[in-house]
């Protein structure tokens, strides 16, 4: 409530008495309803906004003309948090908009502060806002469809006014892309505009004229000289095709006859000592009888190689026809081949700190010469082991070779932790006479290795990442796939 007290004083001016009195607040409607009337009267509000005042104890409202959903006062209702912290929380009055009940209204808040100090309520007045956004958003679309009509108007003005600039531009824009398109026929023509833009439609015409006719005649040089040029240039490919292929013919023979005499001359001296060690060697048995048992493992050993050496030496004198030597076939089983091989490269890997390391995962056998697969992988090896004259690791390995499910033979695996090969030395590996810069080397092994497993239907192929080594896999049939020659 509202409270009031005054003293009472007699004649004398001698206080008797005080005189106290209130007007309770709670739902005084007609206090709220005056108050309101004070605030908006009658015609105070444009635009049809309504204005409204409430009473606050604490954050509830005891005297109000806001009215609910319903139509009737929304008393007991409770301010927005927003609201309460600004004026109850920290005694600021509130003068913005804010959501009442079930509106939007323009604000105001005042705190209410007792005798002793303390916020007790609040007094709000407010009105409307939404008939003012309404206007304002009319007002605004009123502005923006003005603004639209004019551009429009104005644009539709500089539309009619550029195009009879623009025409004789759009006509002579549209002959020169004819013209890049080899339509030399392309004009302008004649344009209605007889300023300087006409004139220079004119002018290009005429020069578009001229530049034909020349065209025209250097077309006809053109054209006679390229067929001279066609005819000299044909003969002169010609020439250098014969030129070449008779050079490629002519070092191709002079190589192979150079093979011929070395290969005869090789066959001759080594046939000699292999046979004086055969005939030692039959000698030796025949002697010794039975005491030849401790050592009989090594003496089949050097039989089979003497065999062996007879055999290489009889290709060699084959070199220049190799599918014309085929070998007796029979089942091969990589680990036992890989054991020998590594037997006869034994005296290779005593010269360096080589570690061997084998994954012997495939037991399948394949049809071939066992003398011939040996030579290739011992070439291999050999080349493996020649890459890393420092030391490393030779990894053999013999892996199961199928495809779409089917088995087709098995591969083997020749890997060294060398200096790896370059790009265009891998291009030339498997030619004939190239050496990838042994100097001992004839640069013939690994042709004459390739050679050797394409006649069984297989291949060779090299894996290599350079300064990571080498990694050569032989990838072999079941049984040899027939030849044509």
């Amino acid at each position: 409530m509202i409270h009031s007290a005054a003293p009472v004083h007699d004649s004398s001016g001698k206080l008797i008495g005080v005189l106290a009195g209130g007007v309770l607040l709670n739902k005084n409607l007609a206090f709220i309803d005056r108050l309101n009337e004070i605030v908006y009267p009658e015609e105070g509000l444009m635009l049809g906004s309504q204005g409204t005042a409430t009473l606050f104890l604490g954050d509830v409202r005891i005297a109000t003309n806001v009215r609910l959903f319903e139509g009737g006062r929304a008393i007991g209702t409770r301010v927005s948090a927003a609201v309460h912290q600004a004026v109850l929380d920290q005694g600021h009055t509130w003068l913005d908009r804010a959501f009442v009940v079930t509106d939007w209204y323009v604000s105001a808040y005042e705190p209410l502060i007792d005798s002793q100090g303390q916020r007790i309520g609040m007094l709000y007045v407010g009105f409307l806002e939404a008939p003012f956004a309404n206007a304002k958003h009319r007002a605004l679309a009123l502005v923006i469809g003005l603004f639209a009509l004019a551009m429009l108007l104005a644009g539709i003005f500089a539309i009619l006014w550029a195009r009879r600039v623009f025409r004789p531009i759009e006509r002579m824009h549209a002959t020169m892309t004819a013209i890049e398109q080899d339509d030399v026929s392309a004009r302008i023509g004649p344009v209605s505009s007889r300023d300087e833009l006409g004139d220079l439609a004119a002018h290009f015409d005429r020069l578009l004229d001229r530049l034909q006719a020349q065209a025209a005649s250097l077309k006809r040089w053109g054209d006679s000289l390229d067929a001279q040029v066609a005819n000299r240039t044909a003969a002169l490919e010609q020439a250098v095709s014969d030129l070449k292929a008779a050079q490629s013919q002519l070092v191709m023979n002079e190589k192979l006859a150079a093979i011929g005499q070395l290969t005869a001359g090789v066959a001759h001296e080594i046939n000699n000592p292999v046979a004086v060690i055969q005939g030692n060697l039959d000698v030796l048995r025949d002697i010794l009888g039975v005491a030849t048992e401790p050592v009989q493992p090594e003496i089949r050993l050097i039989q089979e190689q003497v065999h062996r050496i007879r055999l290489i030496v009889a290709k060699l004198l084959q070199f220049a026809r190799p599918q014309d030597y085929v070998g007796y076939l029979e089942p091969v089983a990589p680990a036992q081949l890989i054991q020998d091989s590594l037997l006869l490269v034994g005296h290779l890997l005593k010269r360096g700190t080589i570690a061997i390391e084998q994954h012997l995962d495939s037991v399948r056998t394949v049809l071939c010469n066992r003398n011939e697969l040996q030579q290739v992988l011992i070439n291999l090896m050999v080349n493996a082991i020649q890459a890393m004259p420092d030391g490393g690791r030779l990894t053999l390995a013999a892996e199961d070779w199928d495809e779409a499910d089917m088995p087709v033979g098995l591969r083997l695996v020749v890997s060294d932790t060398g200096p790896g090969l370059s790009a265009s030395e891998r291009e030339r590996l498997f030619k004939p006479f190239y050496t990838a810069k042994k100097p001992d080397g004839t640069g013939l092994g690994l042709w004459v290795s390739l050679s050797l497993v394409e006649r069984y239907g297989g291949k060779i192929t090299v894996d290599n990442e350079t300064k990571q080594g080498s990694r050569f896999i032989v990838w072999l049939r079941f049984e040899p796939l027939p030849m044509d020659f």
